[in-house]
């Protein structure tokens, strides 16, 4: 199957769940406060739907325009713009009859769902996966910058480590990423000595601007033969595959970083590899350097487990039992949460570029693999999840933090803004929002056109 239709099935499949748990957030409190829900919809019904069917007195359907999703409630002023009701007098099934505190929970439902169901994945994900990462004080000879261009704007090279970031120690290497693009200063370890620097605050423009490039950290790890193409000018040098290449002429090398640096110095002529040979011991192989600084084999790919069986670094692998998972899946939540408000920050601010790479629905499906994989399906729609938590409780007419602002001015002042304004702020708020999508979508296809 087409990998770009395997990701667009596990969009679709991962919207529909989270919009409609979503909308439950809202429509089971709303149920319990005896409250008229009059449409529950997966998906917009603008003009028809693909299907509805009415259930005691509410109308359950999907519709055609997959922006969304939505619960309408009697007496609120929603997408739906319907304010015709808003006319009459206030009937005591009616969300606006409804005491404040009451409607306060009914509007936060769908944002406390999704990071429920955020945590809930998590937990499933920690007893039923575990967790394995690469233990950042095992790199002791530190990383690869296999981007110099990318390393040199960030003030890093290869064989230092980033030891914390904003001084919050890095305990796992995946870890180093995520916390550069969102912090402001980094602490490195580079040939003994430890040092402060800071985080150039275009750092994220950089990474945007060839997203080819993004991983441009790497463990270190040996020169290891993988393949021997039969165009190769070393095919009848007697090297094999799985030698691991410990020098080149004549000097000793244990990265494959390293052997990169001097394969540029002796492009273009014959000298000797060592390799080691399982087996065989060390020996002499001669081989002839290209132009282009390559011996013309391909690399052996070891896994991260063979890896850290070699002791190049120390891989952590966890079980956890199911109560162990518990707060393991909440940390994983409120850590994701915190990160991706670090982002947020860093998009508001224009100074750091952060705002191109804003993206729309190619960027979300980009999310998913191109594999069907449960692992990575889960772990994509666990943070579209906490996504939509963060967006849905911005203090944005039209969005859920909009109608909790005006509650809390409410309850605060004890005094309701007018149908006629709220009214109006939803309109303010609906072309916002269509602004954004444009603005997020646009992106995507600028990416796709120019880049």
């Amino acid at each position: 199957m087409d990998p770009i239709f395997i990701k667009i099935i596990q969009f679709f499949l991962s919207l529909s769940l989270l919009i409609v748990l979503h909308e439950l957030g809202h429509f089971i409190p709303a149920k319990y406060f005896k409250t008229r829900v009059e449409k529950f919809y997966l998906f917009f019904d603008v003009k028809f739907a693909l299907f509805k069917k009415t259930i005691g007195g509410t109308e359950y359907g999907i519709g055609w325009l997959p922006l969304g999703g939505y619960v309408k409630i009697s007496g609120m002023i929603d997408e739906s713009m319907d304010t015709e009701a808003l006319k009459e007098e206030p009937k005591e099934w009616e969300f606006r009859s409804k005491p404040t505190w009451q409607r306060l929970i009914i509007m936060l439902g769908g944002v406390t769902v999704n990071f429920i169901l955020a945590v809930i994945i998590y937990i499933g994900m920690a007893w039923s996966y575990g967790e394995q990462y690469i233990s950042a004080d095992s790199l002791q000879d530190g990383f690869w910058v296999t981007e110099k261009s990318i390393g040199d704007k960030l003030g890093v090279q290869t064989g230092d480590l980033i030891i914390a970031v904003d001084g919050n120690k890095i305990k796992k290497f995946g870890e180093i990423l995520p916390e550069l693009v969102t912090g402001n200063s980094m602490t490195i370890r580079r040939d003994g000595n430890t040092f402060e620097q800071e985080i150039p605050i275009d750092f994220i423009a950089t990474l945007i601007e060839d997203e080819d490039k993004i991983r441009f950290l790497s463990p270190r790890f040996p020169f290891i033969v993988g393949t021997i193409p039969d165009a190769s000018s070393n095919k009848d040098s007697g090297l094999a595959v799985k030698d691991e290449v410990i020098g080149i002429g004549g000097y000793p090398i244990t990265y494959f970083d390293e052997a990169k640096i001097l394969l540029e110095k002796y492009k273009g002529q014959n000298i000797d590899l060592t390799v080691q040979r399982e087996g065989s011991g060390e020996m002499k192989i001669p081989v002839i350097i290209s132009d282009s600084a390559t011996v013309g084999v391909g690399l052996g790919g070891l896994s991260y487990k063979e890896l850290g069986e070699r002791g190049v670094f120390k891989l952590e692998i966890k079980k956890y039992s199911f109560l162990e998972s518990i707060p393991a899946g909440i940390d994983k939540g409120v850590s994701t949460l915190t990160g991706y408000i670090g982002q947020m920050k860093k998009i508001f601010n224009p100074s750091t570029g952060a705002y191109k790479g804003v993206g729309g629905f190619a960027a979300i499906g980009g999310l998913f693999p191109d594999t069907w994989d449960w692992y990575g399906f889960w772990s994509a729609t666990a943070f579209i999840s906490i996504i939509l938590a963060f967006m849905n409780i911005l203090p944005i007419p039209a969005l859920d933090g909009g109608h909790v602002m005006f509650l809390l001015y409410e309850m605060i002042s004890g005094r309701k803004p007018s149908d006629k304004f709220l009214e109006y702020a939803q309109m303010t708020g609906f072309f916002l929002l269509i602004a954004l999508l444009l603005f997020a979508n646009g992106n995507d296809v600028y990416k796709w056109l120019i880049k």
